[in-house]
């Protein structure tokens, strides 16, 4: 079964941006969207909340999911969390069939 994870990065001074937009220009998001199961992998930026990034992720199974959480790209990701300083907000959303 599908689900979606929507994953709030909040920060100061314009990290959250700056975060989103290393994650591009690093080759990470590209890599991601590759990954077997990854269903959407995409950035938004709140209008009414300068300050904080939107992450859209969506994967086919549970299995995709942890096999990404396992991958070397997850500490890639944390280290660029870290360096910006930001907080995260999860919400996760199954799919009803």
């Amino acid at each position: 079964m599908g689900f979606t994870v929507n994953i709030y990065y909040t920060g100061t001074d314009g990290n959250a941006r700056k975060f989103a937009e290393e994650m591009k220009s690093s080759g990470l998001v590209k890599r991601i969207r590759a990954e077997k199961g990854n269903l959407r992998y995409e950035y938004y930026f709140p209008m009414d909340d300068v300050e904080t990034v939107l992450l859209i992720d969506a994967w086919e199974n549970e299995e995709a999911l942890d096999f990404h959480h396992r991958s070397p790209m997850m500490k890639e990701i944390a280290v660029l969390r870290e360096k910006y300083n930001l907080k995260m907000r999860v919400q996760k959303f199954k799919e009803i069939t």
